[in-house]
């Protein structure tokens, strides 16, 4: 009997696809299709709050095509949590214009085949894989993004039976596909659930994206690798996008989903919906903006800077995307979980640069971690959230932040730098709305810094932008630094 490799189960997942009865909707009187619809809402936005689990996930998907009108995705703990939920939709008002007509149960899955040191000793390996491992037993659903299920077996054939080979060569074939896999890092989140003895296949695979094109592509290119041209079988695909379930009802009205921002629905999900990711939003430009106002006001202190000869970013499509952290622990031990991470950030095209930045005149250290994608930052903060003592997330202080990104010196100029900042500090400190300003300095390289500043208004900040001090520091810095840096607004 060949081996079969060790698996780590996680939570529960439940595809629950619904067909809606499109003649007894509209046939019904508006006040029951009200009344439905509260209910409705009322029930998937409390799934989505986890309202009754301590853990877990929820989504509400519009599906396209004939097999289905609704996605209802929720991962929890236990099967008895997914029972008890797809019990209780049932006995809403609106379910009784649906049929469930697909629905498909797993539980999230890793496997020996590509980490076996993490079976062998999962203390023993770095805190990266360490927690990407774990994060693939307990996944989180991207926000307003497409959704692509499907489920599949390995072939079971007298000349292609994946089961007869031998551990080594399905461990190679399963490394090659990873490799695949790897290429859509950041364009592509999934979640891969086993359904041995659960349901009909043996995996559900579930895709997220924001270019649905990322999917086909992806799964094209997988059909020529070997693991899957001669032992991949699959069954039927299913496409849709998400929405909230306030646009529930707009979803029946056969308007736009999810609602455009300037319909007037405010919509109650941030960047992370349930505090996941890093809290705020990329801009094209890595500025964290917040939503069509955040953009505006972005863009206008984007000029007025550059009234003041003051270099904050191009308006679109300029290098790269941040996240940053703050974290209270102890810097050393800080790194070492960061470190970690950065091996397996590494394995993707998309990944620019992690590192840690220790404050000078703060108890805590700063992580940074740059991408050439928003999404691919956004993922990557999902990771670095569990790190140590995360005290909190750029963006999320109150009042108004400014950030001073890539200040790279030039070697010989670093102890000037470091001098010139504080005495602009002593400037700062005397200026009416500042509340604190730190210098953060990697701990890999004492060239690379960045600058850290929180005011009670926007005004505050852009009266030191618009100071002599602050235009003395700029013409000094033309000639010590490496590289331009960028000011990034926190608003």
């Amino acid at each position: 009997m060949v081996d079969a490799p060790q698996t780590e189960e996680g939570w529960f997942a439940l595809h629950d696809f619904r067909t809606v009865d499109w003649d007894a909707w509209r046939d019904a009187p508006e006040r029951d299709r009200e009344s439905a619809l509260a209910e409705a809402e009322s029930f998937l936005e409390d799934r989505e709050a986890l309202a009754d689990a301590d853990d877990g996930d929820s989504a509400v998907f519009s599906i396209t095509g004939h097999k289905a009108d609704l996605l209802f995705v929720h991962f929890r703990e236990t099967l008895d949590e997914l029972d008890r939920i797809e019990r209780q939709f049932e006995g809403t008002a609106f379910a009784e214009y649906t049929e469930q007509s697909y629905s498909y149960v797993s539980v999230t899955e890793i496997s020996g085949y590509t980490s076996p040191e993490y079976f062998e000793d999962p203390e023993s390996v770095d805190a990266g894989l360490r927690n990407y491992m774990e994060g693939k037993l307990t996944p989180e659903i991207p926000e307003d993004t497409y959704v692509s299920f499907y489920p599949m077996s390995k072939r079971r054939q007298p000349e292609q039976n994946w089961y007869d080979l031998p551990m080594e060569e399905r461990a190679e074939l399963m490394a090659g596909h990873g490799e695949v896999g790897k290429r859509y890092a950041g364009k592509i989140s999934q979640v891969i659930a086993s359904s041995v003895g659960l349901d009909d296949w043996e995996w559900g695979v579930t895709l997220f994206a924001d270019d649905l094109t990322d999917v086909k592509d992806i799964v094209y290119e997988m059909r020529f690798d070997e693991a899957s041209s001669k032992y991949g079988e699959f069954g039927e695909f299913y496409v849709g996008r998400r929405f909230p379930p306030e646009d529930l009802a707009a979803y029946m009205a056969g308007e736009e989903v999810p609602t455009p921002e300037d319909d007037g629905h405010a919509h109650a999900h941030g960047d992370d919906g349930h505090a996941h990711g890093d809290g705020h939003d990329h801009g094209d430009d890595g500025h964290h903006d917040h939503g069509e106002e955040g953009e505006s006001e972005s863009e206008g202190i984007r000029g007025e800077l550059e009234d003041l000869d003051i270099y904050a970013g191009k308006p679109h499509g300029e290098d790269v995307y941040a996240t940053v952290l703050y974290s209270e622990a102890d810097v050393d031990e800080l790194f070492e979980e960061v470190e970690g991470l950065r091996s397996n950030f590494d394995h993707y095209d998309t990944h620019v640069k992690t590192a840690v930045y220790d404050g000078r005149t703060t108890d805590r250290a700063a992580v940074v971690s740059i991408w050439d994608t928003a999404s691919a930052a956004d993922t990557a903060a999902g990771f670095l959230s569990e790190l140590p003592e995360v005290v909190e997330r750029a963006g999320e202080e109150s009042g108004f932040g400014t950030m001073g990104m890539f200040y790279e010196t030039k070697p010989e100029h670093t102890d000037d730098f470091v001098e010139k900042f504080d005495a602009v500090a002593d400037v700062l400190a005397e200026m009416d709305g500042h509340f604190e300003t730190d210098l953060m300095v990697n701990v890999e390289d004492e060239n690379d810094m960045f600058i850290a500043s929180q005011w009670a208004s926007k005004e505050d900040a852009m009266a030191f932008f618009r100071s002599d001090d602050f235009a003395d520091t700029v013409d000094w810095g033309r000639d010590v630094l490496a590289d331009r840096p960028r000011h990034v607004f926190l608003a």
